[in-house]
Parts: structure tokens; sequence; C-alpha cells
């Protein structure tokens, strides 16, 4: 009967897990701490009393909510230490765009920055609701509040962004913007650099302290393309190319030797490219690469 009971468990949390990890990733950034936590998720499953759970699935889903804005404080925390800029780790979404989502909600990499300046908690509300359409009064018995303060959660939230953010150009248009913006890099083409990028955009490489890479955001037009120029002989050396779609959006994975070594993509709007998003940290790498 153990073993029975065991084969169940372990076939609910698979049914759910996509659900969960979608939950988690949003909450922390990263697919390596996803999958820490719903390891502890999965240990506290099979230690409970399943029989007692009416809906695992809510069940499943406020042991992963609740773990992630605890572990969500301590990430900032980490975040505030870390060398140089601080990026989301990048995954690979080519197989799944909405990353166990009902929508692609709080996915994109601009985003994710973005619910960085929210507290734990509304960023669990946002998730939940802009992600998986949760209903409100589930969203307030997970993160243990009142219905009229999930609610405000949400709006808290949603206005942050809006005010931070501008309208997001079209996946077209977002690939069209970066194909140029590689092909003038590799060329060193400044004038055409210039002309893609908003006047106010920004920079960012996440280098962790492992791989050489700015430490400090690059900030607006002709700073940035003079950036950008001034590494193309000794970055794009035996560089190949490789389309590929991150978090939802389009990217290019930059391979040297068969071995890719940054994942780069920009957010765009009706301005041109807004941020440029360098992610060279090699342990932050993995999630992005196609299997």
């Amino acid at each position: 009967m153990e073993d029975t009971g065991l084969e169940d468990a372990t076939a609910v949390f698979a049914e759910v897990r996509p659900r969960l990890f979608g939950i988690a990733y949003r909450m922390l950034g990263s697919a390596a701490d996803a999958e820490d936590l719903l390891q502890e998720v999965w240990l506290r499953w099979q230690a409970s009393d399943r029989a007692a759970v009416r809906t695992p699935a809510a069940y499943l889903a406020t042991t992963t909510t609740r773990l992630a804005i605890n572990a969500t404080k301590t990430a900032y925390a980490r975040h505030e230490t870390y060398l140089g800029p601080w990026l989301p780790e990048p995954v690979d979404t080519s197989a799944d765009p909405q990353l166990g989502a009902e929508r692609g909600a709080a996915l994109e990499l601009a985003v994710l920055l973005l619910l960085e300046k929210l507290t734990p908690t509304e960023r669990a509300a946002y998730v939940l609701r802009e992600a998986f359409d949760y209903p409100y009064v589930q969203i307030a018995e997970i993160v243990q509040t009142t219905e009229v303060s999930a609610r405000q959660l949400v709006s808290r939230a949603r206005k942050h962004l809006a005010a931070e953010r501008r309208t997001p150009a079209a996946l077209p248009e977002q690939r069209r913007l970066l194909t140029a913006f590689v092909t003038a890099a590799q060329e060193g083409d400044l004038s055409t650099l210039e002309e893609l990028l908003a006047a106010d955009v920004i920079s960012y490489s996440d280098g962790g302290g492992v791989a050489r890479a700015s430490r400090i955001p690059v900030r607006g037009a002709t700073t940035v393309a003079k950036y950008v120029r001034a590494f193309k002989d000794r970055f794009w050396e035996g560089v190949t190319v490789t389309p590929a779609l991150v978090n939802g959006a389009h990217a290019m994975l930059l391979s040297r030797d068969g071995e890719v070594f940054t994942v780069l993509t920009v957010t765009a709007s009706a301005d041109g490219i807004d941020q440029v998003l360098w992610m060279m940290n090699p342990g932050k790498l993995k999630a992005a690469v196609a299997a």
C-alpha cells in the first residue's frame, strides 16, 4: 500500500510540476533556484498527510508560493551584493513559450527585472494573477491576507510595472531589431547602432564576477553604441550566432568552439531598443540552451 501511495503522490506531483516550476521561476528569476525549491516542495509533499488534502494542486501551489516568498527575500539580499548587474537566468521557451502558465505573463526578462522592485508578497500576488489567473480569493488564501488586500497587492504591482515600462514591441519587430543590432555590432557600425537604440537605452552585462563584463550598466544611445563598437574585434572573433526563443522572446546564443558563452537579447518599444541584456555568467546559461 505504501508503494501505491508513493506512486500516486509522484503522479500528482508530476502532473502539476510545470505550473509549480513556472511559479517558482517567476518568483526567483532563477531556474536553478526554482528546481531546488521544487525539491523541497516534493519532500514536504511526501511527508504530508496526503489523505487529508482535498485539492492536491492547490496544496502544492500554496506550498510552492509560500516557500518562494521566503526564498525571494533571501534572493533579493544576494542580488544587492552581486558583482556587477544581476540579470534573471534566461530559460529556453521554444517548447513551452508560456512556461507552465495559462499565459506568458511575468516571464520576459525585462518584467522579471522590474519584479525585483516589488515586495515578495506583491510579486507572488502578481504572478499568481497575471500568469496563472488565480481568483483573488485563492490568492488571498495562498499569501495569507484578505481578498481586498490581495486585489491591492496586484493593483500596486500592475501600476509599478506600467510606470516603469514602455509598451513592448511585437515579437517580429523585437526580432528585427535584435538581428539588426547583432549585425551592426559585428560590423562595428556606429551610426546604425545609434539608430537602433532608444535615446535612454541601458546595456546590462551579467558576468557574475566570472566572465569579463562591464560591472556597471552602460547608458545612452551614443555611449552604448561606442561601447559595443569598442570591443567588436575581440568579442566577435570566431563567434557563431544562433537564434533562440528565451523567456518567450527572441534571443541570440553566442558560441565559440561549440560552447555557448553569451545569451544576448533586447527589449524594444516604439522608441527602438530600450535594453540590451548580455547574460555572460557561465553558471546561468544552462537553462537557456535547448537540450
